[in-house]
């Protein structure tokens, strides 16, 4: 079968580009694994930035307070 140089080139050809489509799918495969992944670590971050915000608000809130309450409590002085 691969007595003739053609056969052979065709031959290596081919499973040159086999080897290439099944490295791709492989290499797909384990991205959309990750992608998997990928999902819930940003939905997770995105509970946590939420939280934090919500946080920050509060802080705020109590910064400002406390800034108006000194500044009435020094304009009564």
């Amino acid at each position: 079968m691969f007595d003739e140089p053609f056969s052979m080139v065709v031959a290596i050809v081919a499973i040159s580009v086999g080897a290439g489509v099944i490295n791709n799918w492989l290499k797909m495969r384990q991205a959309s694994a990750r992608n998997v992944d990928q999902d819930r670590e940003i939905g997770d971050l995105k509970a946590q930035v939420g939280k934090l915000t919500e946080r920050v608000n509060v802080l705020e809130k109590l910064t400002l307070d406390a800034d108006r309450k000194l500044s009435a409590e020094i304009s009564r002085l």
